[in-house]
């Protein structure tokens, strides 16, 4: 299937990711995960979370192996790799290779199937690490949100989640699963993450530039929540309808990263004021 495990496409804590190909030719991507009680976790979360899940913005399952020690999970091959490959590049690349427009549709499509995963299927699923990396392209830019290794699944009907420690990738991760002092841990957690990823997309960076002093003025969020016009301007000229999108971006993804989870909207929230007209769109506090 692997060809020998020839072409690798990535590598991360929980294995490493290598292309393959069905008998019949499906191109596929096939992960492999290191051997550890953690991965053990991962995998299972992984199966058990995805396998209930059917979407467009999901990537889908095509199978696993479970052998001994040795584990497996086969997936749909996503030939533009994933959102991270296009967005952390000098501003002009990115607009070249995407354009405003594309990246609105991602953003949108994101949304869509983070609202699904949390009101859609029979089981929601709260992720818990949306990050640019986790979020694969197909031939036609059409994002899959993938990885639920860190996924917890919801069976009752009940809103909040019990967690030990906290879980997901630095940058992203919610104040409250961090500190139960901001409040409970929910669904809300991943409409945080979100967020911050959206401002990431806006802005070509990472939110946080650890190659500075830390202020204020390194934090992304509060330099677009200060100076939003400002920078609409910069990042699209005189482009009415490209500076429009990023306005709306800008604007879902700061009520996204509120501290206070029940200050931040819900996904389906989120997809309504993405799809709105941006007139019904309010700057929110200072997050």
């Amino acid at each position: 299937m692997t060809k020998s495990f020839a072409d690798k496409l990535g590598q991360g804590g929980f294995g490493i990711v290598y292309k393959g190909s069905l008998p019949n030719g499906h191109l596929v991507a096939v992960k492999i995960l290191t051997n550890s009680k953690e991965n053990e976790e991962e995998f299972i979360n992984e199966v058990a979370s995805i396998s209930r899940t059917s979407h467009v913005n999901i990537v889908r399952l095509l199978g696993f192996c479970l052998d001994g020690s040795k584990r497996a999970l086969i997936y749909d091959f996503m030939p533009n790799g994933s959102l991270e490959r296009f967005i952390f590049n000098d501003r002009s690349q990115i607009e070249s290779a995407l354009g405003w427009n594309k990246l609105f549709e991602i953003v949108v499509g994101v949304a869509r199937g983070l609202e699904y995963l949390h009101r859609g299927c029979n089981t929601r699923i709260v992720h818990f690490d949306i990050k640019p990396h986790n979020i694969l392209l197909d031939q036609d830019f059409c994002p899959k949100i993938s990885d639920f290794g860190l996924a917890k699944l919801c069976t009752s009907k009940e809103s909040i989640i019990s967690l030990i420690g906290a879980r997901g990738t630095i940058g992203y991760i919610a104040p409250e699963v961090f500190s139960r002092n901001f409040g409970v841990v929910s669904s809300k957690s991943d409409v945080y993450s979100y967020g911050m990823m959206v401002l990431e997309m806006v802005g070509g960076r990472k939110n946080l530039d650890v190659t500075t002093t830390s202020s204020s003025a390194t934090y992304f969020p509060h330099y677009l929540y200060k100076n939003i016009n400002q920078y609409c301007v910069e990042a699209c000229g005189d482009n009415g309808e490209a500076t429009e999108i990023v306005r709306k971006m800008i604007l879902v993804a700061l009520w996204c990263i509120q501290t206070m989870p029940d200050d931040r909207p819900s996904m389906s929230r989120v997809v309504n004021m993405l799809e709105g007209d941006i007139s019904d769109l309010q700057l929110p506090p200072k997050p």
